[in-house]
């Protein structure tokens, strides 16, 4: 195996399927907020206080997916078929019953939802949909269970069709429930939670589906059902899992944090909140895409021990994440006004939601850093840093600095979104240094 195999095409063919599927993703949202927002202000507010509450649980569930990476793209490049399916059948289970921890968590949440001290008119819309949402972790799990391991045998392009079709009943249902189209109810934000979680639901039947009926599964499937359990890999799972999904749910609750904060300052720094965060992730989603590629081809080097080649594909991804950060920099500068109003026609909302861009801006660099050396990280499989790296970060020192630049400087919205800075360059700096350390010869 030579480093030329791991060129600069071999991360792009990979991390391509994963960015279309990654745009869909945002294209929902973008269609979510939109319809939302353009519904009612109290509306696209309660799905905000929602939608970032959620997100800690969300990125925890889906992080713990992301264990599954190292090992089965170590697996795959020893070309170990049976002992890959033992795994996922093994690494369903396991992060079945964490969605099902997740979930009775989240319920104890929302039986205290009273208590974040939210306008009283926005707690009717936002119970409903708060339950909806919490249907909708368990086939999360599933699906991106099976979507890591389609990611780690570089079989990008099945999660990306899948993603694509969900995403379109998603927006199809979002149009026929919000405002009631064509017969249906009109159920405003509440029909918004129905379309994503019937979305979820198509999503895990479909691959599903393929991974039980494409004769090129063949061997994993025999994997699944008949090889015994691999002795060590529930633990192994654990150790590889749960770092990550801390990691994940630290970075994710200090924007939750921040979500709370806006909701404290009224609900329009709120929803304009709301609207800044959708446009981000715009460059989260893209950077991320071309980072799950380094993550796997990362370990696939891992399996065959080969640190050289695990320092180059991290350096090359890095590369073209700088140049991502660069285009989705110039895309919110250029064009981001223009994106604001997509989301909302309320004058003050727009106006708040414009002034943040410069902000917004600022962390892009340290965005994408993180995101390329934490994936790469990730692909040694050594884990363990990730944890405390995060908690540094974000909550030691990322909400902290929130509150300070929102309230005692005086800053309010502006300070919250500037504080992300912070916690991301520092972040970055600390995933680099303990990749770097890890893969030292």
């Amino acid at each position: 195996m030579t480093e030329n195999r791991y060129s600069y095409s071999k991360i792009l063919k990979l991390g391509f399927p994963i960015l279309i599927g990654q745009l869909g993703n945002i294209m929902v949202g973008f269609a979510d907020t939109n319809m939302v927002g353009q519904y009612s202000t109290e509306a696209l507010a309660s799905a905000s206080f929602v939608n970032n509450l959620f997100n800690v649980s969300i990125f925890a569930c889906v992080g713990f997916t992301y264990g599954l990476t190292p090992l089965i793209g170590a697996l795959f490049s020893q070309k170990r078929d049976k002992d890959i399916g033992s795994l996922l059948r093994t690494g369903l289970w396991v992060n079945g019953l964490f969605a099902l921890l997740i979930t009775a968590i989240m319920g104890a949440v929302y039986v205290n939802i009273e208590k974040f001290d939210l306008p009283d008119e926005l707690l009717p819309i936002i119970r409903p949909y708060f339950l909806i949402y919490l249907a909708g972790v368990l086939p999360i799990a599933f699906f991106n269970v099976l979507a890591q391991w389609a990611y780690a045998i570089q079989r990008t392009v099945m999660p990306m069709v899948i993603i694509l079709i969900a995403n379109c009943v998603n927006i199809a249902g979002n149009w026929l429930l919000i405002r009631g189209n064509m017969g249906c109810p009109e159920l405003g934000l509440t029909g918004a939670g129905l379309a994503s979680l019937a979305a979820r639901w198509l999503c895990v039947l479909m691959i599903g589906g393929v991974f039980l009926s494409r004769n090129i599964f063949a061997g994993y499937r025999q994997g699944f059902f008949h090889a015994p359990r691999r002795k060590g890999d529930v633990k192994l799972l654990n150790v590889t899992s749960w770092p990550v999904a801390m990691q994940m749910a630290f970075e994710s609750g200090s924007f939750t944090a921040a979500a709370i904060m806006a909701g404290w300052l009224g609900k329009i720094p709120l929803a304009a909140f709301q609207v800044i965060v959708i446009v981000g992730t715009l460059g989260f989603c893209i950077y991320y895409s071309m980072a799950a590629a380094v993550s796997v081809l990362v370990s696939n080097a891992a399996g065959k021990g080969d640190r050289r080649l695990m320092r180059s594909v991290a350096g090359k991804g890095y590369v073209i994440m700088l140049i991502l950060a660069t285009c989705s920099s110039l895309l919110f500068i250029f064009a981001g006004s223009d994106v604001i109003r997509f989301f909302s026609h309320d004058s003050e909302v727009i106006s708040v939601a414009v002034s943040l861009i410069v902000p917004l801006v600022l962390y892009q660099y340290g965005d994408a850093t993180q995101i390329n050396y934490a994936n790469a990280l990730r692909g040694t499989a050594n884990v363990m840093p990730m944890l405390w790296i995060a908690f540094v970060s974000y909550v030691v020192v990322g909400v902290p600095a929130t509150y300070l630049l929102a309230f005692p400087a005086g800053l309010g919205i502006y300070g919250i979104i500037l504080s992300f800075s912070i916690s991301l360059f520092l972040a970055a700096g600390l995933f680099l240094w303990f990749f770097m350390r890890s893969t030292r010869s």
